[in-house]
């Protein structure tokens, strides 16, 4: 048995309706059956599926903001996500998933590189908000390490990681791209938070002034739907449901917002004076029911049983997110900045209704990746993510080992059951994360020697990579 998974633990029963008492005991909502199902067992390995599969296409699904409890498998009472649970049943879904940063660019550099963003100049943005910083081209990435192994490779929506004219997918290992650049746009006008038009296909503007997630829908279903002569990464970023507030169908309030970015108002996208929770709802429902469109394509393709489908958020919700019990939200390092909804499917290799209670975050997730499609890290730019492929293929112990992040004024380390967080306050904070998700018992004063030790580790690593710039 993993060091890491004990019999099934409390938290790992919520979203089953068998296991409302447990749920219960931590303080997250029993949801319907339909949520993970009555079956959802601890992960183990598959015996009995095929271990000569081919090498699997890949469809990398990232949601944008969304909370840790923002999905009906996840404890949500009141967001719908049918076709994300029916995911989840059909594979693993794992309780102690952590986006590799607190924001997205950040984020999305731990997955593009598999390494801490802090390696990089780019990765010291959080986020990128402006064209002086970005992923440099000469860095290998997931795709361009998978593509020089025979992959095809693509990513279609949100970017993040730099804007033309130095720094594009495509010239990081992405045959296609189609998405914006920047962090956020208006759903209908495309309008970036500079008030430049951000919808591209390759280096070229395109023009679609339909809803956003619609067009991704459509791309991606498109995309997955082909008759593919090889193995293919597909990079499926939706901005759904980060601000603004938009929805499909709310053409007027689309029209205000962008009105006020075209009259200068640097901050008209991050629509402080919009959205609600029925709105949020509505658009948690619409990323769920695009999900389910893009795999309804790939499902009639043939080739669902050879896709390894991964989904998760690139960071833990904001404003009108769900994250109970966790405290904290985006841009935080407590837990509900980082821990994240997260769901693994691949049905030539494992077996559905499965959680996992393993510690694991983004760039574990890319060197992952990397193994079962039989790419090699470049020796020059080692990998800070531990490979789960012969822990998810073959049952292998994963050893024990950190996960580290930082970010300005906050830093965290989690070692087992144990999290080292120092927040703005700059008080370092110990929790026993097993005991206490909601991070309020600190056990810094009684655990003096464990928080040293976990203090030390971080300051290791943290030696190593780039200073913030001052």
């Amino acid at each position: 048995m993993n060091a890491y998974e004990p019999s099934l633990s409390r938290r790992a029963f919520a979203g089953a309706t068998v296991a409302g008492a447990a749920a219960a005991a931590v303080g997250l909502p029993a949801t319907d059956a339909a949520a993970s199902g009555p079956e959802e067992r601890p992960f183990r390995a598959s015996r009995s599926l095929g271990r000569h599969s081919r090498r699997p296409n890949i469809l990398f699904i990232l949601g944008d903001d969304l909370g840790w409890a923002d999905l009906s498998s996840y404890g949500s009472t009141h967001i719908r996500t049918p076709h994300l649970d029916r995911l989840a049943r059909q594979g693993v879904r794992f309780t102690d998933a952590y986006a590799g940063s607190a924001t997205c660019s950040p984020t999305r550099f731990s997955l593009y590189t598999g390494r801490f963003p802090g390696r990089t100049k780019g990765g010291l943005a959080e986020p990128i908000a402006d064209r002086t910083a970005g992923l440099e081209p000469t860095h290998p990435t997931l795709a361009s390490l998978l593509r020089d192994a025979g992959y095809a490779t693509a990513l279609i929506g949100k970017w993040h990681a730099g804007y033309l004219p130095d720094y594009s997918p495509t010239r990081s290992g992405w045959d296609e791209f189609f998405g914006n650049f920047g962090g956020a746009l208006e759903y209908y006008s495309k309008l970036g938070l500079g008030g430049e038009y951000d919808l591209y296909e390759g280096d070229a503007e395109y023009q679609d002034l339909r809803y956003y997630t619609r067009i991704l829908t459509e791309r991606a279903s498109e995309y997955v739907g082909r008759d593919h002569g090889k193995p293919w990464l597909l990079n499926l970023n939706f901005t759904t449901p980060h601000w603004p507030w938009i929805a499909e169908g709310d053409t007027e309030e689309s029209a205000a917002v962008t009105a006020r970015i075209k009259a200068g108002d640097g901050r008209a996208l991050f629509h402080n004076d919009g959205g609600s929770l029925d709105k949020y709802r509505e658009m948690v429902e619409d990323l769920d029911r695009s999900v389910g469109r893009v795999l309804d394509a790939l499902r009639r393709s043939g080739q669902e049983k050879d896709t390894l489908v991964f989904f998760a958020s690139d960071n833990g919700g904001e404003r009108f997110s769900y994250n109970w019990p966790l405290s904290g939200n985006k841009s935080s390092l407590q837990e509900g900045g980082i821990r994240v909804p997260s769901i693994l499917r691949w049905p030539a290799r494992i077996e559905g209704h499965q959680v996992s209670d393993l510690p694991v975050y983004t760039p574990d997730w890319t060197a992952t990746l990397l193994e079962i499609g039989g790419a090699r890290p470049h020796p020059a730019y080692p990998l800070d993510g531990t490979s789960l492929a012969g822990h998810l293929l073959r049952g292998a112990d994963v050893p024990e080992r950190d996960l580290f992040w930082r970010v300005r004024g906050e830093r965290a380390l989690r070692r087992g059951d144990w999290k080292y967080y120092r927040g703005k306050t700059g008080r370092d904070q110990l929790f026993r994360l097993s005991e206490d998700v909601r991070e309020q018992a600190d056990r810094a004063t009684a655990e003096p020697a464990r928080l040293a030790e976990l203090r030390t580790a971080w300051e290791r690593v943290n030696g190593t990579l780039l200073p913030y710039p001052s």
